[in-house]
């Protein structure tokens, strides 16, 4: 009987956060993501025996992750998290301040009340530092260094380990005792991460495949003019053409993962899933027997539709001499993963995975040839937004699968030994966003990073091997293949946000002006200035008036909804890429009456089988959408009137809500569709009114 064989590979990465010349680590987040997931994605299958699975390993990742386990690496975060709240300077304490809270509100900061409260204290400063001085004495300053750095820990260990459940009960007045405890576990577990994978990969139940070193664009570096075939209308900087580069990210990628490891790198993904014929030949005769994408690139380059009859199969591309096994992720399930599962209960979103495969291999199945399904996706950022870092969706979804008979989760080699490969003899050059290189390469900040990365290249091939030392010569080319990562440019742009973007944008710089001074030329006077410009983040603005507007599903007046909050989203996103966002401003407001709504989607979001859940005061409301009407499904027990139009509009009553005078309203809003939560807003935590405002704006 055919079968499914589903092939998950979980992809693990950051950038190189040091600077080679200090050796200082200028961002955390590599130890950080150590603590929280890298040694529990692995160590969970050992509950489960018949999953067998891919892991992503950048051996950047792996280089910096080696560093903190040996206790060479130093990073500011992890300095002021160790150092006595009492010895703080006052910089020192306006950096914890500032940094500390970089969490999920909801499941990272939210599990532990005083991390909670303490960034409730700091949000009511108005997150000013002189204004909240007074509020966080050392103790307050002791109990947020601890709490900080124990939101990022893994959950086994939080389960298990007898002083770190100490320290969670704890939760407040820790001690510099505690605080030792906590940077001596963080060098346990940082320990634990690489010997976890060697460990895994010697018993067969997972695979290790490789990134090139520093997680470049391949595509890019071999020839920065390819982005003009995947969009015809980018505007280019500079032609970059180092194909050489490429080459050497990646045969010391294979190298390096194999000697941390013990396993060599049979396959690859590569950084982003960007492809092109070029970077493929070269990573075929690196050795890579095979690599992976995603199936927007899989449809371009068919010139059709990737549905699962294309997808859920692999592919042998050959060019000349050389040949390599594609296989290309199923997007929609990868994404479902990465951004809607953590919005349902575990068994709920399992069942649903099953059943979407299942649903989609029918007519796969039915012909008698096999379905090989990649699951392909970022094996880090998206557990923080699930309870327990995921852990409690992935048990479930694990034993979902080994019940299964028809279904086997395997290695990405096992499903090629098991399924034939159909031919191809060239690829669209893309990655996994859109199927082209814009998130990279394209935007005035990209092109200005661009030029200054070729300038730096020029000028090493500039210098002649023995006019300054070799040592640091070789040091000028390892920030160069640091500075050639996609990291930068993913910050850089209109695409993604993140408050340690100007870091991001130093330490690129940084790297470049590296490359200069170890060969002993003066850094160029553009290093000294930000490639980065200035975005603003989500606009919100609480309301300051009543409002009386008329329920019709129209925006009869532009007065109606004057004096209204408004929430209006960020449609950038974050360390992960790829949410869909259907509301693209929330309007809300009183009277002494009634409480208002109003929802305004993206263009062409709102449609049959979309639904709008509201949470108000511990009522759920459910509002089906279909064309140009809203049908109150669940009214949870409230007044409640409803149209949609153009716009949905939502009107209940205060006494309906049992709202009292001075009580503080939270507000929680989530967008459905075909039953998965698919939007929300706010993304995390809630909007709040507070009833004795109404008071104040109606005398």
């Amino acid at each position: 009987m055919p079968k499914i064989y589903l092939t998950f590979v979980w992809h693990m990465h950051q950038p190189c956060y040091k600077d080679l010349v200090s050796g200082e680590y200028r961002l955390p987040w590599t130890r950080m993501h150590a603590l929280k997931d890298y040694y529990g994605m692995v160590k969970i299958l050992e509950e489960f025996p018949n999953i067998r699975q891919t892991f992503n390993l950048v051996p950047s990742l792996l280089l910096q992750v080696e560093d903190y386990a040996e206790g060479r690496a130093v990073d500011p975060f992890l300095r002021c998290a160790l150092k006595p709240a009492e010895d703080l300077t006052e910089p020192e304490k306006e950096f914890i301040l500032q940094y500390f809270f970089q969490a999920n509100p909801v499941h990272l900061i939210g599990r532990y009340p005083r991390y909670a409260e303490l960034r409730q204290a700091w949000r009511a400063a108005d997150r000013d530092f002189r204004r909240a001085r007074k509020l966080f004495d050392p103790s307050a300053l002791r109990d947020l260094q601890v709490l900080s750095q124990l939101a990022w820990f893994e959950e086994k260990f939080l389960d298990n380990d007898s002083e770190l459940k100490q320290l969670c009960r704890k939760e407040r007045d820790y001690t510099l005792e505690d605080q030792a405890v906590m940077g001596r576990k963080q060098l346990e577990i940082l320990a634990r991460v690489i010997p976890v994978y060697r460990e895994f990969s010697g018993s067969g139940q997972i695979e290790i495949s490789a990134t090139p070193f520093y997680h470049p664009i391949l595509p890019l570096i071999c020839d920065s003019n390819i982005a003009h075939e995947a969009n015809p209308h980018v505007p280019l900087p500079s032609r970059f053409r180092y194909p050489e580069d490429a080459r050497l990210q990646l045969e010391r990628a294979r190298e390096y993962v194999a000697e941390k490891t013990g396993q060599t790198p049979a396959g690859m993904w590569p950084s982003e899933g960007s492809v092109s014929d070029e970077a493929l030949s070269i990573a075929a005769q690196a050795g890579f027997r095979w690599a992976a994408s995603d199936n927007g690139v899989l449809s371009r380059t068919l010139q059709r539709p990737a549905d699962p009859m294309a997808t859920y199969r692999p592919y042998l591309w050959r060019q000349g001499e050389a040949g390599i096994h594609l296989i290309f992720r199923d997007h929609e399930l990868s994404d479902l993963v990465g951004f809607v599962y953590s919005r349902l209960d575990p068994s709920d979103a399992a069942r649903d995975f099953i059943g979407r495969i299942r649903g989609n291999c029918v007519p796969i199945l039915a012909s008698g040839r096999d379905a090989l399904v990649p699951v392909i996706l970022d094996g880090e950022n998206a557990w923080e937004h699930y309870h327990k870092n995921g852990r409690p969706f992935l048990r479930e979804l694990y034993r979902h699968i080994s019940e299964q008979t028809d279904m086997e989760a395997v290695t990405v080699s096992e499903a090629l030994e098991k399924t034939p490969a159909d031919p191809l003899t060239r690829i669209h050059p893309g990655s996994w966003i859109s199927a082209n290189f814009d998130v990279w390469i394209g935007f005035e900040e990209d092109n200005r990073a661009w030029e200054r990365l070729l300038d730096a290249r020029q000028a090493y091939d500039s210098v002649a091997p023995g006019t300054v030392p070799e040592q640091d010569r070789a040091l000028a080319l390892e920030e160069l293949l640091i500075a050639e990562g996609s990291d930068w440019c993913w910050w850089y742009g209109p695409h993604h946000y993140s408050e340690n973007r100007p870091e991001f944008d130093q330490l690129f710089r940084d790297h470049l002006a590296n490359v200069y001074r170890l060969l002993q030329l003066a850094p160029p006077a553009e290093l000294s200035r930000p490639i980065l410009e200035t975005y603003t983040r989500a606009f919100h603005l609480k309301p300051v008036s009543s409002i009386h507007p008329t329920i019709d599903g129209k925006i009869t007046s532009y007065f109606e909804w004057m004096g209204a909050g408004v929430y209006s989203l960020d449609k950038r996103g974050g360390s992960m890429h790829g949410q869909r966002f259907l509301v693209s401003e929330l309007f809300y407001g009183a009277n002494r009456k009634r409480f208002y709504l109003r929802l305004d989607f993206t263009e062409n979001a709102a449609g049959p089988g979309m639904e709008v859940h509201v949470a108000i005061r511990g009522k759920s409301i459910r509002i089906r959408l279909d064309e140009a009407t809203a049908e109150i499904v669940d009214n949870g027990g409230a007044e409640l009137e409803a149209a949609f139009s153009n716009v949905l509009e939502l009107a209940l009553s205060f006494s309906s809500l049992g709202i009292k005078e001075a009580e503080r309203v939270q507000l929680q809003i989530s967008v459905w569709q075909d039953g998965l939560p698919m939007d929300a807003l706010p993304h995390e935590g809630c909007l709040e009114i507070e009833a004795r405002d109404i008071e104040e704006w109606e005398e």
